[in-house]
């Protein structure tokens, strides 16, 4: 028999499990939750001396009491903050557990508090200490999570929750139980570093992605095929994943879903990443899909320069890669086929083609990946070979947030603004706090920068999203946008798409651009 110990996520306890609990039991299996401390647990008393170690406590007994034996296998689920004394508890009891469930939630590591995991950026600096802003930004946080007092945080108000998971899914009535049935978060168990033995990395393991709140399985696979560490640590345990098409919180938006895909994981079943190895060529580094000839270029620092024949100076484009990528990530975005692709091709149209390398390497970094991108656009534009007043930024991908400061306040010299399959609004679960680094709001004060928008038919539903609002926002303030279409093309489709529409497809995108450069 499968047994679920079910370990709510912060500010929440027990009763967000009961009809996922009930239909899992009536499916067979047997389900109990953890009451953590203070979270509908024991009543945390002294609330300071609360922290990780006690809900790994509280996490432990429930292990102990239902016991694992023949015939019965027990199943950890972690949902949210939940993982983190789910994994310290399966640590300390390996042998015991069959599965460890990621419900929505991260991979915390050996020494990382739970705080690294909190979505918004600015609590989470407030929390460790690390700033405290104005007047302003004070009550925006106290409303997200109220001000931490006693050795506690208050739960979010109703219409802060969207800080810390995706609503999307819940009904009127569901939010309004969660916030009414919500519990203070002692402090200690976001502050305190989970310690790990290594034993919780040898149970097999199950990741269930909430796509309304996050990446999908296709998204992770792109960070596998990237290099990114910790996803292909993931892709070479055979860890499994699933999707449910939901908000951050599952148990209530879509319980017999969520029940199925818990049974499923519990079988064994479910995706698994392909792994990064000699014999396949991840994605991003197969060929461009049009047949460009070399073209000799100049590498200075961060970026590299490809020159047309003849004198100058000439227009430029400045194409910025993607990302967040990983630190050590070889080659690095700038020799990637696609880049050196388009700035080939540019390049023997009679442009100046730049590509260049910047500091995204996770979600947090936009502010530094931006000030990259400034310094080697002034760079560029200061060479004698190019005509500093003409000049075009492309961005690809998760450079996309890029473009808001361009599309916020156009510089005369900048001609037109391209993007290829772009993140026009932070994700779900990014945090990314403030107005900075959101296309879909700077395009309204984009004036008459044209902008081409090359958009992937068959793109990730979450990113798809933000191109969508971006183009009805686009629309609405008059903001001059041309839309180049690759019905059939996905993410990245230059290099997994080398069919005749999509390269149909760059070649107008190229034109439309080189168009309003020379104009």
């Amino acid at each position: 028999m499968t047994v679920f110990i079910l370990v709510a996520g912060a500010f929440t306890g027990p009763h967000v499990w009961r009809d996922t609990a009930a239909r899992l039991v009536h499916e067979g299996a047997e389900a109990h939750t953890a009451a953590l401390t203070g979270l509908g647990g024991r009543p945390a008393g002294d609330v300071a001396a609360v922290d990780l170690e006690t809900h790994i406590a509280d996490v432990l007994a429930v292990i102990d009491r239902v016991g694992a034996g023949p015939g019965r296998e027990i199943v950890l689920v972690g949902h949210d903050y939940g993982i983190h004394p789910v994994l310290g508890a399966a640590d300390r009891r390996a042998g015991a557990i069959a599965r460890i469930i990621h419900l929505d939630a991260g991979m915390p590591q050996d020494g990382v508090p739970a705080l690294a995991a909190v979505p918004d950026e600015r609590l989470r600096e407030r929390l460790s200490g690390g700033g405290d802003g104005g007047e302003g930004e004070r009550d925006r946080l106290s409303a997200s999570a109220g001000e931490e007092r006693a050795g506690e945080l208050p739960p979010p108000d109703r219409d802060a929750w969207p800080l810390w998971g995706s609503t999307a899914g819940l009904s009127d009535e569901a939010l309004d139980g969660l916030t009414a049935r919500a519990a203070p978060q002692p402090l200690g168990t976001l502050l305190q570093p989970l310690r790990l033995t290594g034993a919780a990395a040898q149970v097999p393991a199950t990741g269930v992605l909430c796509t309304g709140n996050g990446p999908g399985i296709e998204l992770v696979q792109l960070g596998v095929d990237a290099g990114d560490p910790a996803l292909v640590a993931l892709a070479g345990r055979g860890v499994t994943f699933f999707e449910l098409p939901t908000g951050h919180w599952p148990m209530l938006s879509c319980p017999a879903e969520l029940a199925g895909v818990l049974l499923a994981a519990a079988g064994g079943g479910g995706h698994r990443l392909s792994s990064a190895d000699a014999a396949r060529t991840p994605p991003h580094l197969r060929p461009f899909l049009l047949d460009v000839p070399e073209r000799p270029r100049e590498r200075t620092g961060n970026t590299d320069l490809y020159l047309p024949d003849g004198p100058g100076p000439h227009p430029a484009v400045v194409f910025v890669h993607g990302g967040p990528v990983p630190a050590g990530v070889r080659p690095t975005p700038r020799d990637w086929p696609t880049l050196t692709g388009y700035a080939r091709y540019v390049a023997g149209l009679g442009a100046a083609a730049v590509t260049l390398d910047h500091r995204l390497h996770a979600v947090s970094d936009y502010g530094r990946a931006a000030e990259d991108v400034a310094a080697a656009v002034e760079r560029v534009r200061a060479d004698p070979r190019v005509d500093g007043d003409r000049v075009a930024l492309w961005f690809f991908s998760g450079g996309g947030p890029l473009t808001a400061d361009w599309l916020a306040a156009p510089p005369a010299w900048l001609r037109c603004l391209a993007a290829n399959y772009p993140i026009l609004a932070p994700l779900p679960g990014w945090g990314l706090s403030g107005a900075r680094f959101r296309p879909v709001e700077a395009v309204a004060r984009a004036g008459k920068l044209p902008v081409v928008l090359v958009r992937a038919g068959r793109e990730i539903a979450g990113i798809a999203v933000t191109v969508e609002e971006f183009l009805t926002e686009a629309a609405r303030c008059g903001a001059d946008v041309e839309v180049v279409d690759v019905p059939e093309g996905r993410h990245g489709f230059e290099t997994l798409d080398p069919t005749d529409d999509a390269r149909e497809a760059v070649r107008r995108a190229v034109a439309a651009v080189l168009a309003r450069l020379t104009a």
